[in-house]
């Protein structure tokens, strides 16, 4: 079954002050058959301010053609610098992890083959995950028994570092524009990662103009480091947030609404006058995101020709990432029950 929409909070367990009546939520791609599979929690970037709906859908399907049952996130954003996030999304992914465990009978799901796939802020989402789950407690018991801890992890082009080559405006949505030192360290990933890690899959384009791929090789030596297994691939060109880097990728098709709940209800808000932003806010949230509304085109006729030269070399990172986990979960196409 594709498209079930789960809900990962009751309203009185969400507490996020600008979330506008948002709940965040997970959307299911399950295969109808009696096999049990592995399973992946796709986790699109959008520098904490959106879900982006380029890195959902086309990247489910794509691990849901390899076998897997897949799940994509979309996890509490700050759009307007409302109110800083701290540590909500890393609550969310926490609970969103723990019910697909807790639902992996139900949903033929192997309970110890369990991915995380998350892009740009997504990556440093899931990275936290992996370095700090042990740290984030469930305030439902019947979730709570249940492990957090991916089994392992694909990051692409991953914001990592707090650092000289952060990606800044991801924590100043996390932490505001002042954040402590103790926050910025707790939220720099090669600052926490020790041989507990799960494996991680990591690429990124060398020429990334908007995360630093120095991101990339901080993780990657920390893993190296420690004695986490890893791989690490840089593709020598490519814009930063590729996706799946295929034609319906750059054409803009396969981006479903369902990661901009939030966005839209935030709009709506500000279009009925029920915040502190001028409505014409509202109608410009709608366009830019192309939620009802036509969005306005990306890139220049030039500069997507550009971008199509490069789509050949780094499309083929679904299947490097299929091949290494194969290796590191141990999946062989499925188990009868």
């Amino acid at each position: 079954m594709i498209g079930e929409r789960i809900e990962l909070w009751h309203k009185e367990e969400y507490h996020y002050p600008a979330a506008h009546g948002f709940i965040p939520i997970m959307v299911s791609y399950i295969h109808e058959d009696e096999l049990m599979h592995p399973a992946m929690l796709v986790v699109p970037g959008g520098g904490y301010r959106l879900v982006s709906p380029s890195e959902a859908h086309l990247v489910a399907m794509e691990f849901y053609q390899a076998g897997y049952n897949v799940f994509v996130l979309e996890y509490t954003v700050n759009p307007l610098d409302e109110a800083p996030l701290k540590l909500q999304p890393l609550k969310d992914i926490s609970r969103a992890m723990r019910i697909i465990r807790f639902r992996s009978e139900q949903l033929h799901i192997l309970s110890d083959q369990i991915v995380v796939c998350g892009f740009s802020a997504g990556g440093h989402l899931c990275a936290s995950l992996c370095v700090h789950g042990a740290d984030i407690e469930d305030p439902d018991e019947k979730y709570q028994k249940f492990s957090n801890k991916p089994d392992a992890a694909v990051l692409s082009y991953p914001v990592i570092t707090t650092g000289k080559y952060t990606h800044k405006d991801s924590f100043v949505a996390l932490y505001g524009k002042n954040p402590t030192r103790k926050e910025l360290e707790y939220m720099s990933i090669e600052k926490h990662v020790t041989k507990e890690m799960p494996p991680c899959f990591i690429w990124q384009t060398a020429t990334d103009g908007t995360v630093p791929v120095q991101n990339s090789y901080l993780l990657a030596q920390k893993c190296l480091e420690e004695g986490v297994p890893f791989a690490h691939h840089v593709f020598s060109e490519g814009v930063h947030g590729m996706s799946v880097a295929t034609e319906d990728w750059l054409e803009r098709r396969g981006r479903e609404p369902y990661t901009q709940e939030q966005l839209r209800m935030l709009a709506e808000a500000i279009l009925a006058g029920e915040t502190s932003f001028p409505k014409e806010m509202g109608e410009e949230l709608l366009v830019q995101n192309g939620i009802g509304r036509t969005q306005p085109p990306k890139w220049t006729a030039e500069q997507k020709e550009e971008i199509r030269r490069t789509l050949k070399e780094v499309q083929i990172w679904p299947k490097l990432a299929e091949e290494w986990l194969e290796k590191i979960i141990d999946y062989k196409g499925g188990i009868y029950k």
